[in-house]
């Protein structure tokens, strides 16, 4: 037995019985020890390898435990029979393409950033603490629609706020809007084509293409997505963001509205998924209402997130769904739990009970109120400038017809700014030419007023 037995050779920091079980049970993986094969008994082997009754022991329980070898009454033990593939040489395994080292921008007028100063760090650090301590019963299982108390206070915030009109049971929460829209399309499995704005939210399109679905794009026209486009192209769900189309800004008035509700009641399963990403900030009027609150036919699914409001990294989301699909959902995913921590549902339940989240807003409200004055204002001194868009929410628009956008672009690279051409966002539609998109909320106000300063110096 001496003969034929591997020793092993001993050496670095972990315990001997792990490196005598491992040696074995890579001898019977890689064939040098035969099934049936009879290994040597504990006393031999502890003489063989040098090493104690202990190690040899606890070597041989976790081989028999994890089924590499079997006790024979009074024989020992003998190599278990494997079923293993026969030994070749494994493939390489492919080297990661080398990126080039992403660019170091100065200046970032990012769409999705948020004004990290604004986050309400002392609140939410005594919130969360509170709901780590006094409940320890978030420990526990949840709800796989996201737990009740929260699911109440979103459905009393969007009434008052949004003009939603829902009641609790009909609420989900998720890990972010791509999130839900994933679980959505799920729940719509007949719908393969998805009808979405052009131009319009690129993730989206990677959402319906990653479920096999076709995306259809939709003109977007001064008033939303175009009605009479979204009849010609067979779909049979449709994705909008009427209260600030996300990038052009424009906001669909109720007669538009009503045609896209027709559209969704006069054929059956038809639905809109209403995507209300920043509704909160409107600087020129009061924010329009939900075109979920319109719906009397149970047609619209209404999605929201706290990524604008808040911040992105607070990873909740939420999603109202008809009574139809709401039934659906409860049949389908109602061995799941929901993807949000509980201890931080709880954390944003009391930040919207206890009214934090309403002064949030306020305080943020006229933040990014007047940073985007300042902003527009500044940009508006270049020569040939128009802007659109700034009515509302976090980005906007801006023309400049004596370069194309490539070449404002590239221009504002050249001082360490990075934006975004309009066509980044368009799928079949030509964009608006010499357009690009801005945004301001992740730039201090003095970063702004240098961004604006170096911009004209780009394009002068």
């Amino acid at each position: 037995m001496a003969d034929s037995f591997p020793l092993p050779v001993f050496g670095g920091d972990s315990p001997l019985y792990d490196q005598l079980y491992r040696h074995i049970a890579g001898a019977i993986q890689s064939g040098a020890l035969a099934p049936g094969t009879k290994l040597p008994s504990k006393r031999r082997l502890c003489a063989l390898a040098g090493v104690s009754m202990s190690t040899v022991e606890t070597a041989y329980s976790l081989l028999a435990a994890e089924g590499y070898v079997l006790a024979k009454p009074r024989s020992g033990y003998v190599c278990a029979h494997l079923l293993l593939p026969a030994p070749s040489d494994p493939a390489p395994v492919p080297e990661a393409p080398q990126s080039p080292e992403p660019p170091r921008w100065a200046y970032d007028c990012s769409t999705s950033a948020v004004d990290v100063s604004a986050f309400p760090f002392s609140s939410w650090a005594r919130i969360t603490k509170e709901a780590v301590y006094e409940n320890p019963g978030l420990l526990q299982r949840g709800h796989p629609q996201g737990d009740w108390p929260l699911r109440a206070e979103l459905a009393q915030l969007l009434a008052q706020y949004r003009g939603v009109r829902c009641a609790p049971e009909q609420v989900v929460v998720g890990a972010g809007a791509d999130y839900l829209l994933s679980l959505l399309l799920q729940l719509l499995p007949e719908q393969r084509t998805v009808a979405l704005e052009d131009p319009g939210y690129p993730a989206a399109y990677a959402a319906a293409a990653l479920h096999g679905r076709e995306p259809v794009p939709i003109p977007v026209d001064g008033q939303g997505m175009d009605r009479d486009a979204l009849e010609r192209s067979g779909a049979g769900l449709a994705y909008v963001t009427p209260s600030h189309q996300f990038p052009l800004g424009v906001t669909m008035p109720a007669g538009r509205r009503s045609q896209l509700l027709h559209w969704a009641a006069s054929g059956p399963g038809r639905f809109l998924i209403e995507d209300d990403y920043d509704s909160e900030f409107r600087w020129t009027s009061r924010p329009i209402p939900a075109l979920q609150g319109m719906d009397r036919a149970g047609r619209v699914v209404y999605m929201g997130t706290f990524s604008r409001s808040i911040a992105p990294a607070i990873r909740v989301a939420y999603m109202i769904l008809p009574p139809e699909l709401l039934e659906r959902f409860r049949a389908t995913f109602s061995h799941g739990a929901c993807a949000v921590s509980r201890f931080e549902q709880e954390s944003l339940r009391r930040f919207l009970a206890q009214g934090l989240y309403g002064r949030h807003l306020r305080r943020t409200g006229n933040l990014y109120r007047r940073k985007c004055a300042l902003f527009t204002q500044a940009l508006g001194e270049i020569p040939g400038v128009s802007i659109t868009g700034a009515e509302a929410g976090l980005h906007f628009l801006l023309t400049l017809p004596r370069f194309s956008e490539e070449e404002l672009t590239a221009r504002a690279a050249a001082q360490s700014i990075r934006l975004h051409p309009l066509s980044r966002y368009c799928h079949a539609v030509p964009p608006l030419p010499s357009t690009v998109v801005l945004g301001f909320a992740g730039l201090s106000e003095g970063e702004l007023a240098q961004t604006a300063e170096r911009l004209k110096t780009a394009w002068a």
